[in-house]
């Protein structure tokens, strides 16, 4: 059920056209976006891996020409249907009173004069990236060396701005964001609607437990980032016999059940599932299935980390590593590397889950899942190191 749900049930063989990428990522909630470029970035990873006939120039046409999706935060920075903007109005308040007080602890206590420059060099100028404020100076024309997360105070008025609601990424150009005001960006129809605290709260709970199927209240209130996990168990408890039930669920390795929450038709939804297809998926790190690591180890079996940050003396596996998946198993990490100067997607090592085979029939969806992968990043060939296929750790 829980592949189902986030896409990766059905065979990404079917036909689904602009039309239904969109339904896709609907579907998703959103797809969060990275800027690490080891094979290719996080959102196309994720988006192909559901779908062969993905293209990305049919998502850039999604975001920049219809306007049906646009960028900002959930956990992280993610792709989101335009629908969901009435929702964000309503999270660009509480983002603006917790960002407010670091902002003034940051830049003293005139900040507001300095975003307020940025707005009106939006208005004026249209569309701004970083690279237009990258002169050294602030906002209000002053040298200086303010920092958030040691940026220029330029490029953190630029993202405090996206991140309360008055500026919106209308393109990227590479990875480059380039800002207008929202009102521009979003249309109006959804730019114009409101949402009360409580409709916040009902809406990010209950579009949350559909896409996770069943779920801690942490886990509820991790999946768009909105709400705190008190408030998730609040909302659940409040609903109890009615929207909401409780459900227990066996974790992989067969502990005691978990007491989690679910919406209340969740054993309509168990009695539709039919098997996943048997195919190996290459996933993105950053995969909706992969980003919680107690509930990938809880229901999988699979206990991942991504070493970007962790010296390289000290990794167990590599830099960027990918997980697989065949079927409903979670079957092995993969290092590969898109060598874009050798024109080649370069295998350099898998490691099997303890107890996992790869045998003919396996090695042959892989070798298809890495065909794919090289279609979709543009290289001509697939080559594999000596000594690729290792142990399990």
């Amino acid at each position: 059920m829980v592949l189902q749900l986030q896409g990766l049930a059905e065979t990404p063989r079917r036909q689904l056209g602009r039309e239904g990428l969109l339904e896709l990522i609907r579907q998703l909630g959103f797809v969060q976006v990275d800027s690490i470029q080891w094979v290719e970035r996080a959102h196309h990873m994720i988006l192909a891996s559901r779908w062969d006939g993905y293209r990305q120039k049919d998502l850039i046409r999604l975001i920049e020409k219809d306007r049906a999706l646009f960028e900002n935060w959930t956990h992280d920075a993610a792709i989101l249907p335009v629908e969901h903007f009435p929702v964000w109005k309503r999270r660009f308040k509480r983002e603006m009173a917790r960002l407010a007080g670091r902002w003034a602890d940051w830049h003293g206590n005139d900040y507001r004069e300095d975003l307020d420059h940025i707005l009106a060099h939006a208005a004026e100028n249209g569309p701004i990236t970083t690279r237009d404020m990258s002169d050294g100076r602030d906002p209000s024309g002053v040298a200086g060396e303010g920092e958030w997360w040691n940026w220029k105070p330029s490029k953190t008025a630029l993202e405090y701005h996206w991140r309360t609601g008055g500026l919106c990424i209308c393109h990227r150009r590479g990875f480059q964001k380039a800002y207008d005001l929202t009102e521009r960006v979003i249309p109006n129809a959804h730019h114009g609607q409101e949402m009360s605290e409580d409709e916040f709260i009902d809406w990010s709970c209950s579009e949350a437990l559909k896409r996770l199927g069943f779920g801690t209240a942490g886990e509820i209130a991790g999946y768009w980032g909105n709400v705190k996990a008190a408030e998730a168990k609040a909302w659940c408890d409040s609903r109890l016999g009615r929207d909401v039930v409780e459900v227990r669920v066996h974790n992989f390795g067969g502990d005691p059940p978990r007491k989690l929450y679910a919406l209340a038709d969740v054993e309509e939804h168990l009695a539709e599932q039919q098997p996943p297809v048997q195919r190996v998926r290459i996933l993105s790190p950053f995969d909706p299935v992969i980003r919680d690591r107690k509930r990938l180890v809880n229901l999988f079996g699979f206990d991942y980390r991504i070493e970007i940050f962790v010296p390289a003396e000290r990794r167990t596996y590599g830099y960027y590593v990918f997980p697989l998946m065949d079927g409903e198993r979670m079957i092995g990490r993969l290092d590969m590397k898109a060598e874009r100067g050798q024109d080649a997607l370069v295998v350099r090592a898998l490691w099997p889950e303890p107890g996992v085979k790869f045998g003919n029939g396996r090695m042959t969806r892989l070798e298809s899942a890495l065909e794919r992968v090289r279609k979709l990043v543009e290289l001509s060939s697939l080559r594999f190191q000596d000594g690729w296929l290792r142990d399990p750790v």
